[in-house]
């Protein structure tokens, strides 16, 4: 059975705006990624402090604390890693321009053989390789894209991350603290609008998966909810052994 409907006119093939969603995940998924660390992560350990019986003041500075912490913690880790990422790229893209400078024929045959194996006719690969080699810096980007898998003019900012990073995780973990600086004095108030910020999280991230948006959002309530959970029992368990 054929893949393609060869039959289909072109407009009836198109007449639906055919478009296809971000299966990178682009801005959302570190987005979604750091407001749900946040959430889940202060979530738990606000849950462990109060569950050792202590001051609600206690709990506020604990959830605080953590939020910083967290914050900047995910704003260095971002930046670094995604700084190392860029200037490992960096340094390939160095590789590949040496070597386009030094060995231009041989890396058109390669780029050649590639479009071969890919199922173009040898002929015609090696009049495309051609034409595409004749400006370096096209031919630098095609090698990028066909090599190592990247595009040249698209590397990811270490600052950006870092800033996103840091907002989105700040965010996340302000929810569950929330509730007491608005005079909550227990503890079920901060958990309450955690796991309803956990949910529609999970909701979100549902926009680059294939799974139904209240899936998504039941799956990640459950999980942050038993961190919750299990942090509760640990703290109440300390705290009496201490008490």
């Amino acid at each position: 059975m054929s893949i393609i409907d060869i039959e289909a006119p072109l407009h009836t093939a198109h007449r639906d705006n055919h478009t296809h969603r971000d299966v990178n995940g682009g801005w959302l998924r570190p987005a979604v990624f750091g407001a749900m660390d946040g959430l889940v992560s202060n979530l738990a350990l606000m849950t462990g402090v109060a569950g050792g019986a202590v001051a609600p003041q206690t709990v506020v500075i604990t959830g605080l604390a953590g939020l910083a912490a967290g914050a900047f913690s995910m704003a260095a880790g971002e930046y670094t890693s995604v700084a190392s990422q860029r200037e490992l790229v960096l340094a390939e893209l160095d590789v590949e321009r040496q070597q386009l400078r030094k060995h231009p024929i041989d890396e058109m045959e390669e780029l050649a053989e590639l479009y071969v194996s890919r199922g173009v006719e040898p002929p015609l690969a090696r009049e495309v390789a051609m034409q595409l080699s004749r400006d370096p810096e096209q031919a630098l980007e095609i090698h990028a894209r066909e090599e190592l898998g990247i595009d040249p003019d698209d590397l990811p900012s270490p600052l950006v991350a870092a800033v996103s990073s840091f907002g989105s995780f700040a965010l996340g973990a302000l929810l569950p603290v929330l509730p007491y600086l608005l005079g909550a004095t227990a503890l079920w108030p901060a958990v309450l609008l955690a796991l309803a910020g956990l949910f529609a999280c999970g909701a979100i991230v549902s926009r680059v998966t294939a799974r139904s948006w209240w899936y998504s959002g039941v799956r990640q309530l459950v999980l942050g909810g038993a961190a919750a959970g299990v942090t509760y029992i640990l703290g109440t368990w300390i705290g009496g052994a201490i008490g």
